[in-house]
């Protein structure tokens, strides 16, 4: 009786210390800024988006940049409900360029897989048709995606053989060790900012994380063009409104 005393209060202390170091491990670990969070925003000045693909005309003067995850619920929300009208506005209109950024989570595999073969499908211009049907049906797994892809148009062999070997990879780690360089953990992300007169590089005025309605966007692009535009005419920005 002793013995199964002795035993039952052994398994008991290991069952305590094991809940404590899941506790430590949850603490430790950065939560995403979803749509019902709001971390501060991390302090971003200029980032460097020279020979990045983009969607957008090259006479914009007003960027973004989003980082995202083709597995984060959130960004399918985003990606299916706002961002078709951030593109109908602003997009296509030639107001804004637009950049995609990957932030998977460090272990989710698959995630780090789709974001290579949207790339992938990028070598034979359909990244932004594949980033479109990646975050329509998010469920969809890597087995899927070569049959998705011809569906796309894409041709198989050398999307197979670009996502069959490394390439890609290291461009992802980058966005990923760069978000994370300017305090960015979660997705969706956006930074908002003037174009550089040579399109390199972006002069971030607004940092939004978690969008949750296409106003809150919209209101925020206005701004950086109403500012870029002030810069680029000074002289009219500053002339005194009729009755003042």
């Amino acid at each position: 009786m002793q013995q199964q005393l002795d035993e039952l209060r052994e398994g008991q202390q290991r069952l305590m210390r094991e809940v404590e170091q899941i506790k430590r491990l949850l603490q430790e670990r950065p939560e995403r800024a979803d749509f019902g969070v709001r971390p501060a925003a991390p302090a971003v000045t200029t980032v460097n988006v020279f020979g990045e693909p983009y969607r957008g005309t090259n006479t914009s003067k007003v960027a973004i940049i989003e980082y995202s995850d083709f597995d984060c619920s959130f960004c399918g929300q985003y990606a299916r409900n706002i961002f078709p009208k951030v593109d109908g506005d602003f997009v296509r209109t030639g107001k804004v360029r637009y950049f995609f950024r990957d932030l998977p989570e460090p272990k989710e595999t698959n995630a780090w897989f789709k974001a290579r073969a949207a790339r992938c499908a990028g070598d034979q211009g359909k990244f932004w048709e594949m980033h479109d049907r990646l975050f329509l049906a998010q469920e969809i797994s890597a087995q899927d995606l070569e049959a998705l892809a011809r569906t796309l148009g894409v041709e198989a062999e050398p999307f197979n053989q670009c996502l069959s070997s490394a390439k890609y990879l290291q461009n992802i780690q980058s966005s990923v060790a760069g978000a994370r360089r300017m305090g960015i953990l979660g997705t969706p992300a956006f930074l908002i900012g003037a174009l550089s007169e040579d399109g390199g590089f972006v002069n971030v005025k607004k940092v939004l994380l978690g969008v949750e309605k296409y106003e809150t966007i919209e209101s925020a692009l206005k701004e950086v063009l109403a500012q870029a535009a002030g810069a680029e005419n000074p002289a009219q920005s500053s002339r005194p409104k009729p009755g003042q």
